[in-house]
C-alpha cells in the first residue's frame, strides 16, 4: 500500500463513497463501511464530503485507502506532515497498531517524535546514503542525528 505526501482522496465524494471507490479499485470484497471507517476513527464522518474533512481526518482516510487491500507492506511518504499534533498522534497510533500486527511499514517523515513511536528501526539518510541504522530509543540521542538534524 502507499500513502503519498500529496492529498489523494476524492474530494467531491463522501467518505463512504471514497471507501467504496477504493474497494472497487483494489478489487477487494466490500466490508461494512462502518467497520472500515471505524478502523481509522471515521465512522461518524461517512456522509461528509472529503473536502470538508480536517487535515487529520483526510490523512486517516488516505491511510484507510492504502490499507483496504490489506497489504503486507505499507509505504508512507510524510503521513504526519501538515496535520496538528493530536491528529499526528492518532495516525501514528494506527500505524503502530498495524506494525504490531505484522505489517511492514516504511515511513519517511520529519516529525521525529511521532515517527520514532511507530518505528522498530530508524535510518538516517544523508544524500541518499544510509549513515545510521539504529533503534528508536538510541536514534534521537545519536551525535550524527543531533548534529545534522536536531541542531
Amino acid at each position: 500500500g502507499y500513502v503519498p505526501q500529496t492529498p489523494s482522496v476524492l474530494f467531491d465524494l463522501s467518505v463512504a463513497d471514497n471507501i467504496r471507490a477504493f474497494e472497487r479499485a483494489a478489487r477487494v470484497a466490500e466490508r461494512t463501511l462502518e467497520e472500515r471507517a471505524e478502523s481509522v476513527e471515521l465512522a461518524a464522518r461517512l456522509d461528509v464530503r472529503a473536502r470538508e474533512l480536517s487535515g487529520g481526518e483526510r490523512r486517516r482516510l488516505e491511510l484507510l485507502r492504502a490499507l483496504i487491500a490489506d497489504p503486507r507492506v505499507l509505504v508512507c511518504d510524510e503521513p504526519l506532515t501538515g496535520i496538528d499534533p493530536v491528529a499526528a498522534g492518532r495516525v501514528a497510533a494506527i500505524l503502530r497498531a498495524r506494525a504490531d500486527a505484522g505489517m511492514a511499514i516504511v515511513l519517511a517523515d520529519h516529525r521525529i517524535v511521532e515517527t520514532l513511536a511507530v518505528c522498530d528501526r530508524a535510518l538516517f539518510l544523508v544524500d541518499g546514503t544510509i549513515e545510521l541504522d539504529e533503534t528508536p530509543e538510541r536514534f534521537a540521542d545519536h551525535p550524527l542525528v543531533r548534529r545534522r538534524y536536531l541542531g
